[in-house]
C-alpha cells in the first residue's frame, strides 16, 4: 500500500538540467572525434598510397633537373649556372633516414627495384593500401560510441577503455575487419560499466568545462588535417582517389619525357 505523499510527484533535482547537458556534450565529443578520426585514417592512408606511388617520379624529375643544371654549366662555365647546379645537386643528394621518408624506394644508393620498374613502365608490385571496408567502418563506430573513456566515471574504468579503444584504432587503421569483429564481441562479453552516479554541481561544471576543453585541441588536429596538401588532393576526388592518383602520374611521367629530351639535347650539343 503507499502513501499519499508516496504518490505525490517529486520535485527535479537542481542537477537535473547540468546533468542533460552533461550527457549531451559527451555524445557531441565522441561523435566529433569519431568523425576527425576517421577523416585522419583516411588522409594517412591516401599519403601512403600518395608517396609510395608518386614518389619515384617525384625523385626522377628532382634528378633530371640536377642532370641538366649540370649540363648547362658544363657548357656555359657561368659561375650562376655552376651555383644553380650545385643547389640542384645538393637537393637530390641522399640524406639520412630518406629510406624511411619514401617508404623504401631508394636508399643512400639509390633507387629499389620496385621504383626503377615503376619508372620504366614494367610491372611491380602494387603498394599496400589500406581502406577500411563499410562493415570494418560501421564496428569501429559503433565500438567508439561505446567504449569512449568519457563515458567513464571512475578513473580504472577510463583506463581500461583507453587501453581498450587504442586496440580498436589499431585494427581500424590497418582495416582488420575481423580483429574488429572480435573486439566488440571482448565488448559486449566484459565488465558492464557502472551506471552513472548522480554529482554535485561543481563536478558537473567542471566536467562541461574539460569537454570543452577537449573539442577545441581535436579542433585544432581537425583544423590542421583539413589544411594539408594531402587533404586537399583528397577532396578533389573523395569516391574515386585512384584515379586522381593516376593523373598526376600521367602529367609527371610526361614532365620527365620533357626533361628526358631536354637532357638529351644539351648533352648533344656538348
Amino acid at each position: 500500500m503507499t502513501t499519499p505523499e508516496a504518490d505525490q510527484p517529486q520535485p527535479p533535482r537542481p542537477e537535473e538540467p547540468l546533468e542533460r547537458a552533461v550527457r549531451a556534450a559527451e555524445q557531441a565529443l565522441i561523435e566529433y572525434e569519431i568523425a576527425v578520426e576517421t577523416f585522419r585514417v583516411e588522409v594517412e592512408n591516401f599519403s601512403r598510397l600518395h608517396e609510395q606511388r608518386l614518389g619515384p617520379l617525384y625523385v626522377r624529375i628532382e634528378e633530371l633537373d640536377a642532370e641538366i643544371a649540370e649540363a648547362k654549366a658544363a657548357r656555359t662555365g657561368d659561375p650562376e649556372d655552376i651555383r644553380r647546379a650545385a643547389e640542384a645537386r645538393a637537393h637530390v643528394l641522399p640524406i639520412p633516414g630518406v629510406e624511411e621518408l619514401l617508404h623504401g624506394w631508394m636508399d643512400g644508393d639509390g633507387l629499389f627495384p620496385e621504383a626503377t620498374a615503376m619508372l620504366t613502365d614494367q610491372e611491380v608490385r602494387p603498394p599496400q593500401r589500406v581502406r577500411p571496408s563499410e562493415e570494418a567502418r560501421k564496428l569501429y563506430r559503433d565500438l567508439a560510441r561505446r567504449a569512449h573513456p568519457d563515458l567513464a566515471q571512475e578513473e580504472e574504468e577510463r583506463k581500461r577503455r583507453e587501453e581498450f579503444l587504442s586496440r580498436v584504432n589499431a585494427a581500424y587503421a590497418r582495416g582488420d575487419e575481423t580483429l574488429l569483429t572480435e573486439l566488440a564481441a571482448e565488448w559486449a562479453a566484459g565488465p558492464v560499466p557502472p551506471e552513472r552516479r548522480p554529482s554535485p554541481a561543481e563536478e558537473l561544471y567542471a566536467r562541461l568545462e574539460w569537454l570543452s576543453q577537449r573539442k577545441d585541441l581535436i579542433a585544432l588536429v581537425a583544423r590542421e588535417l583539413e589544411e594539408g596538401a594531402i587533404a586537399g588532393l583528397l577532396r578533389l576526388a573523395p569516391d574515386d582517389p585512384d584515379r586522381l592518383l593516376d593523373e598526376i602520374a600521367g602529367r609527371l611521367r610526361a614532365d620527365i619525357a620533357q626533361r628526358e629530351t631536354e637532357l638529351a639535347a644539351l648533352l648533344a650539343e656538348s
